[in-house]
């Protein structure tokens, strides 16, 4: 139980890789409120999520829109009287070249995926910080660090939110508030479930990518749920402005065979 009676914010909680951490937080202790702009699927995973009567609450957000994360945030502290810990992980992908890609599209894909990062920890960290001080987690990604072609709007707000997590480490750790990122690979979710199945042979495309993985597969959502626990709780007292791989050692390999 180490998020025992902490209040946690996981924005883009309903699916994926968001919901494998709100499940994480809630079997460790913790207070969660899933933030996400997809009300059918937020409501669903805050019923799912229930244990022994108990469960998220779900508030829905767009972080695109400042109103829509100032409104989140206000509940959350209205309802918990505190707020000790924020997970930015809503985001979307935009994987296209710069010719390729519309002002809309970037502007889109740098609003939610960067500015969103940007409005919630704006918003939560005086909150934070009158608790006590607590943790933010941002859920960057392998593509912060090394790329492949056709993904720069995606590749370019990753790697930014990787550079303002460091930016807030620094600004914040007097405030008792560490500032971490995480970076997934090959995460099973709904976003890379669609990605083979944009595939003449789903099955065949999948085993295509992990045979090409360290370990032999994909990860699952509470693999990353497991990690962003670690550096939510006091286990990672003595981390800030770090990077955290989840990645089956994919920036580790210099090539595959």
């Amino acid at each position: 139980m180490k998020l025992e009676n902490k209040v946690a914010i996981v924005t883009g909680g309903a699916m994926g890789i968001g919901k494998g951490i709100a499940a994480v937080f809630l079997r460790e202790g913790a207070k969660v409120v899933i933030a996400d702009v997809n009300r059918s699927e937020g409501t669903k995973a805050a019923a799912e999520l229930k244990r022994d009567g108990a469960g998220p609450i779900f508030i829905e957000c767009d972080v695109a829109k400042e109103e829509a994360i100032q409104r989140m945030v206000d509940e959350t502290v209205d309802r918990f009287k505190t707020l000790h810990v924020l997970v930015n992980n809503a985001g979307i992908g935009v994987y296209k070249t710069v010719l390729d890609t519309s002002t809309e599209e970037w502007d889109r894909c740098m609003a939610v995926n960067l500015r969103g990062v940007f409005l919630c920890s704006k918003y939560a960290i005086p909150h934070i910080k009158a608790s006590g001080g607590g943790a933010i987690v941002n859920i960057a990604s392998v593509h912060s660090y090394q790329n492949v072609g056709g993904t720069a709007p995606y590749a370019a707000s990753k790697g930014g939110v990787v550079t303002l997590t460091r930016v807030m480490a620094i600004d914040y750790g007097k405030d008792k508030i560490r500032v971490n990122a995480i970076c997934p690979g090959w995460i099973y979710t709904p976003l890379i479930q669609g990605i083979f199945a944009g595939d003449p042979d789903p099955g065949k495309a999948k085993q295509a990518v992990e045979r090409r993985q360290v370990l032999g597969r994909l990860g699952n959502p509470e693999e990353v749920g497991e990690a962003a626990a670690f550096l939510a709780s006091d286990e990672a007292s003595y981390i800030t402005g770090a990077s955290l791989m989840v990645d089956n050692g994919m920036t580790a390999l210099l090539e595959s065979w």
